[in-house]
């Protein structure tokens, strides 16, 4: 009731330079003109974004097998929503306070959502899923055609490029094309949401009330990246035709290698999503009262006890609107009163005075030293336990979202709260950094011994009458006419033998059996089976799917541990620079993150996956999807990589530490060379700089 008449005059008397009428203003809600209903809206939004943005890694291993895709291909896929992002950054930032913000974020989440739907388009313009190709297609899928039968009672066998023409390829190139560019398109949408609705948030906010806005911006944001892992382990177990089923329905289980889940059902969703929350900033006003009062709940508790803190926070708050005029008025200076071409002639200069820091140079370099880590492993980690340890897609991803990254997120809010509590600075910062790097580094050791090697597959590594190399077919079944782009893999479960189709097996008979309420099919008379005995349908089982928990458990230490250095590594960055340079600086920074880090990243490690690829499906006479890796070499390549990207930071930051230190040093000697008077003003100065080290 108080703030009646404070609510009254705001619209009138608390307008920025008073250019907004009030009667536009008054027809719009009341709620629009509230800083906290816009943080409210703006959490919701970023959340949702940050779904669709992280979707595609949660699927990625379906879409390669539902388009054939390589992992490289994938990884290229997946690293195409930072190029529109990274191409538009600047400009963003240089018009930043010329738009209308609110609007330009609306837009930009609408772009957001049709990229969203246009994403789901491969779905529907291809043709239903075939999961079983050796049969024809007026025949139902694993009957008869994928048998042992003998040639003259075989229909004569179709060459692997003997159903393509121009059509199926322009189609397949269609599908690929317009996937790209709906990646590109989301990483176009999301360029003004993050960078507008913090400044717009800070713009408007009480200067004591901004810090704690978005503060829970980004806690909740941070929510975003684990519901997309969740989000795509409850797609990935609907089946990927869950709109146009065949008439008798299908015969494989998510266990199934051939398996392909709804991976487009969770973009219609996270598209709808995005959509919603992006309705209320059309109504938003260009410029809205700024909030008057700070938060009673922060008052209150400013005003306990703790009285050393309260009063360093209260003394600093009193300064920080005449700070913040300053940093305003350096900002002007810098882009809205410079036209383009002189902001392109300044930029350079700047630039390199920036990159001169050594602080700034290593500090960065780190940073992408991690973000390569988090990135392949964000990206290609699903696939990696799919293959390592014979689990499903959908648990695959629930292990991700539910204990990988609620720790690294743990591990971000412990490294804020040390520097606030411990008052850290530089020097110590930097040991906390280096502490964090190698800890994430001695984690990821045992990774490279927690796994099995790859089990048996007849003709592709060993079987009975075959060496490796020697070819799909094993002698056996030299009688039967198999397809040699047949993938219906069987499973001796006595030898622990997997044959690729039941006719390489040779077997000549099928069976179903029905037990509890679930249907088991085996084949029967099978010619390369000791004791012809029957094999059953799938993949056999990884002899070490029991080791994923302590695999997935040390990642997510590790994460934990790369997290924590999060916050401090931001410190030495606004420490490493001069005051003027510390926008520019930070905006440098993400921009080599994403050129250096999040586009490269990913095409680095599905490169590397394609190089432990040891049986590869042919589509058109070209590569399509991997079908088996060497687990070996898999393991050891992508930990292998993991490893020195982590080494890589931890190198930087002891480079970080080691220049620290001889600045310390250097610092401290001239403190001991100059008169008693300045010793004693250099401490006397010193808590300021701890109360200010806090706020950042």
């Amino acid at each position: 009731m108080p703030d009646k008449d404070t609510k009254a005059t705001m619209g009138t008397e608390d307008t920025p330079g008073s250019k907004a009428s009030p009667e536009p203003q008054d027809l719009r809600p009341r709620v629009f003109r509230s800083i906290k209903f816009f943080v409210l809206c703006h959490s919701a939004l970023q959340l949702a974004q940050l779904m669709i943005s992280g979707y595609l890694k949660s699927s990625i291993s379906t879409v390669e097998k539902r388009f054939g895709l390589s992992s490289q291909t994938s990884g290229l896929l997946a690293a195409f929503n930072e190029v529109g992002n990274t191409a538009l950054i600047v400009f963003v930032s240089y018009f930043g306070s010329r738009v209308h913000r609110p609007r330009m974020i609306g837009y930009g989440a609408v772009l957001v959502a049709l990229a969203g739907l246009l994403m789901t388009l491969p779905h529907f313009i291809s043709e239903p899923y075939r999961y079983d190709h050796s049969s024809p297609e007026d025949m139902p899928q694993d009957m008869e055609a994928s048998l042992c039968l003998p040639t003259t009672l075989a229909p004569a066998p179709i060459p692997s490029n003997g159903s393509c023409s121009s059509n199926t390829e322009t189609k397949h190139l269609t599908v690929v094309g317009i996937m790209f560019i709906a990646q590109t398109l989301l990483g176009v949408g999301g360029v003004p949401i993050q960078p507008f609705g913090i400044s717009y948030i800070d713009d408007f906010a009480h200067h004591s009330n901004s810090p704690l806005y978005l503060g829970i911006l980004f806690a909740v944001t941070m929510l975003g990246p684990g519901m997309a892992y969740g989000l795509g382990s409850l797609m990935l177990r609907l089946y990927v035709d869950i709109d146009r089923m065949p008439e008798g329905g299908i015969s494989l289980t998510s266990k199934d290698p051939r398996w392909v889940g709804a991976w487009w059902l969770g973009f219609l969703i996270s598209a709808a999503m995005v959509a919603l929350a992006a309705s209320p900033y059309f109504f938003f006003p260009r410029e809205m009262p700024k909030e008057k009062h700070e938060l009673r709940f922060r008052r209150k508790f400013l005003a306990g006890p703790a009285s050393p803190v309260s009063k360093g926070e209260d003394s600093s708050s009193e300064q920080s609107p005449g700070e913040s005029l300053k940093q305003q008025e350096g900002l002007a200076q810098i882009a809205p009163d410079l036209t383009v071409l002189q902001f392109i002639k300044v930029f350079p200069r700047v630039l390199l005075r920036t990159l001169r820091h050594p602080i700034f140079l290593l500090v960065v370099l780190s940073q992408v030293c991690m973000s390569c880590m988090v990135a392949g492993m964000a990206t290609f980690l699903p696939k990696f336990l799919e293959r390592q340890f014979s689990v499903t897609a959908s648990f695959a991803n629930l292990l991700i979202g539910c204990l990988i990254i609620p720790l690294a997120m743990v591990g971000i809010v412990v490294g804020g709260v040390l520097v606030k509590r411990l008052h850290l600075g530089p020097l110590h910062s930097g040991v906390l950094c280096l502490l964090g790097a190698l800890f994430c580094l001695l984690f990821s050791l045992p990774l490279f011994f927690i796994g099995c090697s790859t089990h048996q597959i007849a003709g592709v590594t060993s079987g009975p009458g075959s060496q490796p190399g020697q070819g799909l077919l094993p002698n056996c079944a030299e009688p039967c006419s198999c397809s040699s782009d047949g993938f219906n893999p069987v499973c001796d479960t006595r030898a622990h033998v997997e044959y690729i189709t039941p006719c390489h097996a040779g077997c000549t008979g099928r069976v179903v059996q029905e037990a509890l309420g679930k249907s088991q099919v085996f084949y029967t008379n099978c010619s390369c089976v000791v004791g012809d005995s029957p094999v059953s349908a799938g993949s056999c089982d990884s002899a070490c799917s029991h080791l994923v928990l302590p695999f997935v458990v040390l990642v997510s230490l590790g994460a934990a541990m790369a997290s924590v250095t999060h916050t401090p590594s931001f410190m030495l960055i606004l420490r490493g620079v001069k005051k003027e340079d510390k926008t520019l600086a930070v905006g440098m920074q993400f921009m080599l993150l994403r050129v250096l880090a999040w586009m490269p990243s990913p095409v680095i490690h599905g490169t590397a996956i394609d190089t432990t690829c040891i049986h590869w499906a042919l589509s058109c006479g070209r590569r399509a999807v991997c079908r088996y890796y060497d687990h070996d070499l898999l393991r050891n390549r992508f930990i292998g990589l993991q490893f020195f990207f982590k080494t890589g930071s931890l190198v930087c930051f002891t480079l970080v530490l080691a220049i620290l230190r001889q600045q310390n040093k250097e610092m401290g000697s001239e403190v001991t060379a100059s008169s008693p008077g300045l010793e004693q003003q250099l401490l006397a100065s010193e808590p300021e700089k701890k109360s200010e080290d806090s706020r950042v």
